[in-house]
Order: structure tokens, then C-alpha cells, then sequence
């Protein structure tokens, strides 16, 4: 079963750090990393796993015991271009990545 959540606001390398501890893992030890992990990724990453294990046990008919990570991608998504002020009258970027994150489980 799969779960996806497009353009979130967190970086997709500090979702990728977070995404490493829990990847191959069963379900349930999955969330109770992500749980108690001190990250704004890991509270993200939490629901779209739980998301992904709730459809695997309503739709499919499978057992929370059985399921395991198969495959946990985090992609680049759009940047969020905003600006501020300087000095003199210019403005510097300030670019706010986002992310793209699928879910798979087996």
C-alpha cells in the first residue's frame, strides 16, 4: 500500500536524515521512532507512514503486525521564492524548499 504527500514545507535533505532511521523497518517500530524523534521532519514523516499502514489495514485487509517499510522516497519540490529587504534598497532571495514524500510498504 502507498501513501504520498506533495509539497511540504520542510528541506528535502533534513526529511532525508529523519527518512534514514526508519527506512526497511516493520510499521509499527517505524512510528515509534518517528514518534519520539525531536525533528519538524519526523512529525511529517509520522503521519504520512501512519497514513500509508491505515490504508494497508482498511483497504487491503492486512495486519499491522505484517507490515514493513519496502520503499521511503523524498523528493525535491517547488521552491517557495520570497525576498527580503536590505540595505539600500535591494532585496535579497530567500528560497523555501519543499518536498515530495512517498510512502510503500510491503
Amino acid at each position: 500500500m502507498k501513501a504520498h504527500l506533495r509539497r511540504v514545507r520542510v528541506s528535502p535533505k533534513k526529511a532525508n536524515v529523519v527518512a534514514g532511521l526508519v527506512r526497511g523497518k516493520s510499521v509499527s517500530e517505524a512510528l515509534d521512532t518517528l514518534k519520539f524523534t525531536p525533528k519538524k521532519s519526523a512529525k511529517i514523516l509520522y503521519k504520512v507512514v501512519h497514513s500509508a499502514s491505515q490504508n494497508a489495514v482498511n483497504n487491503d485487509g492486512k495486519k499491522l503486525e505484517d507490515l514493513k517499510i519496502k520503499s521511503l522516497i523524498i523528493n525535491k519540490g517547488p521552491f517557495y521564492k520570497r525576498f527580503l529587504p536590505s540595505a539600500r534598497g535591494r532585496a535579497l532571495p530567500l528560497n523555501k524548499p519543499t518536498a515530495h514524500i512517498s510512502v510503500e510498504l510491503d
